[in-house]
């Protein structure tokens, strides 16, 4: 019998987006709610406890409530989109080249708390450097991003898109988050291994889908004589032997003009690169992904299928 899936959520846009990367795949069976009927709860509840696994693409509270519609089932297992459960220890982070046991505890976990987009780069390039002991679990890390519209969902996308919105914006980039106070920022302390809060600085571009994630670092703040190949290859390192997120070699890095923040677009992978000069002061950590990708969806169906293998 085949695994059956449902989409708690699966009109929004990160939602549809998984519908997409399952479009005829015949080892699953999709269970479906009609859009009419998607504030029906008590379909809701039915459907979310006759799935193997569901995947909730909701906001916080409403993904809350999902989880307690089957919280008396035990068959049923969830991977969460929301920022409801992702610093929740009783919850598996569903990024699975964050460590080499993460995609083991994925692959047997009943609760995944899938990555938010910007944490997945912020983690991913700080991660290895506190697991190598290069970067102290005290560094004022400062993580300065942008990500494609389609991150702030259907709202966002409609102000962005639509010139007759009532609520239109016009402007090529813009900064938002600028109380420093975003619902990432506690993501990128407890799964970064840091001691002290990142400085989260978010912005917009007026493109759809693609993201640069950057964290900049004073070598002389680093640990054992850091430097820009030592970074390099604890990344490396850290990320060999699979293939989804790729770390930029640096002779390779050196060369680039600029980095293209929609690259990536509409894959499920992820690029690192470190750049700097040798022998300078600092260097400067970069991500590159598609936030609806490896930032969501993509990772969503990845966590999905080590779920079903586990």
């Amino acid at each position: 019998m085949k695994p059956k899936i449902f989409i708690d959520g699966e009109h929004g846009t990160t939602g549809l987006q998984i519908r997409t990367r399952m479009a005829g795949r015949a080892d699953v069976e999709l269970l479906s709610i009609p859009e009419a009927e998607r504030r029906n709860n008590r379909m809701r509840e039915d459907l979310l406890n006759a799935a193997d696994i569901a995947i909730l693409c909701l906001p916080d509270d409403a993904a809350k409530e999902a989880v307690a519609m089957v919280a008396s089932n035990n068959s049923v297992r969830i991977i969460d989109t929301s920022t409801a459960h992702r610093v929740d220890p009783a919850w598996a982070y569903g990024f699975a080249e964050m460590d080499t046991e993460q995609a083991r505890k994925i692959a047997g976990a009943r609760h995944v708390a899938n990555p938010g987009c910007y944490p997945t780069g912020a983690i991913g390039l700080i991660r290895p450097l506190r697991a190598a002991g290069l970067l102290p679990e005290d560094y004022p890390v400062t993580v300065n991003a942008v990500s494609g519209y389609t991150g702030g969902g259907k709202q966002l996308i409609a102000q962005m898109e639509d010139a007759g919105h009532p609520e239109h914006i016009d402007a090529p980039h813009f900064l938002y988050g600028l109380p420093l106070k975003h619902k990432h920022v506690p993501e990128m302390q407890v799964h970064g291994l840091l001691a002290r809060a990142p400085l989260f600085s978010p912005s917009v571009g007026k493109f759809a889908q693609g993201m640069i994630v950057q964290v900049p670092l004073y070598l002389a703040d680093l640990n054992d004589n850091a430097s820009l190949g030592s970074i390099h290859a604890a990344l490396a390192d850290h990320y060999a032997g699979q293939d989804i997120v790729e770390v930029v070699n640096l002779k390779e890095s050196a060369a680039l003009p600029r980095v293209n923040a929609v690259e990536l677009a509409d894959t499920d992978r992820m690029k690192l690169f470190v750049f700097g000069t040798a022998g300078a002061p600092h260097v400067n950590l970069v991500a590159l992904l598609d936030n609806l990708g490896k930032g969501a969806s993509g990772a969503a169906v990845q966590n999905m299928d080590l779920m079903l293998r586990g």
